[in-house]
């Protein structure tokens, strides 16, 4: 995922902090991921994180970048890579952490489960420069009475990403019949209100369906709200 030039590390700060975290692994209530961002491997993970991806340590060194693709939601790269990017980037004394949300893929579901995740430079070389990052990890959780809430942000966030193009690529007099089309207005309605001819709209009606994958009127109503049509 994040491509940086090789450089020399010093091995022994890395070698001391991950000792000292295994020393804790078991009473910290995350999981620790620790990444080498020069090579793109998992350098480490706590026990209860590989557990939970039912994965072994040896295994996540092997995978190599194909972690990501394994475990998390590609769709959510766009969101918080930029701000990984810009926390490499950042001069150390920004001492710079960022906080994101991931779907994850654990070894007992098919369904992609969110989680929050919170990052920050973990060892840097003799130049400054960062050879590995650290991110704590944990499951929103479901019994939260907050949870669904959360849940239905996200998932119009994903929603919006996902369809993004198309609604960029609908003209200015197709996003104002989906407008109406949301509301309910039939072809004779829509056509009294922008001024076209009634077969003109029926032609509008069809085309909009097509190019947003409406099957509903549902469908209608819930494109043009997550695009603040209505």
């Amino acid at each position: 995922m994040i491509e940086h030039t090789e450089f020399n590390n010093t091995g022994s700060g890395l070698d001391e902090k991950l000792n000292a975290l295994r020393a804790l692994e078991e009473e910290l209530p995350v999981v620790v991921i620790v990444m080498n961002v020069l090579k793109n491997y998992v350098e480490y993970m706590s026990p209860r994180g590989c557990s939970y991806l039912g994965v072994t340590p040896e295994a996540l060194r092997e995978l190599g970048s194909r972690y990501y693709e394994t475990f998390f939601n590609p769709h959510d790269v766009v969101d918080y890579l930029p701000k990984v990017i810009a926390m490499l980037d950042a001069p150390p004394e920004a001492n710079m952490v960022v906080t994101f949300f991931q779907q994850v893929k654990t070894a007992t579901s098919r369904n992609w489960l969110w989680h929050l995740g919170t990052s920050r430079v973990f060892v840097r070389d003799g130049a400054g420069r960062p050879t590995h990052i650290i991110t704590c990890a944990t499951p929103i959780d479901p019994l939260c009475h907050v949870t669904s809430k959360v849940n239905r942000l996200l998932e119009e966030n994903n929603f919006l990403r996902r369809n993004q193009h198309i609604f960029t690529s609908l003209t200015k007099r197709e996003k104002e019949i989906l407008r109406l089309m949301a509301l309910g207005c039939s072809a004779a309605e829509i056509a009294q209100q922008t001024s076209i001819s009634e077969k003109t709209a029926v032609t509008h009606r069809r085309n909009i369906k097509a190019k947003i994958g409406a099957q509903s009127s549902y469908d209608l109503t819930s494109f043009a709200q997550a695009f603040d049509l209505i």
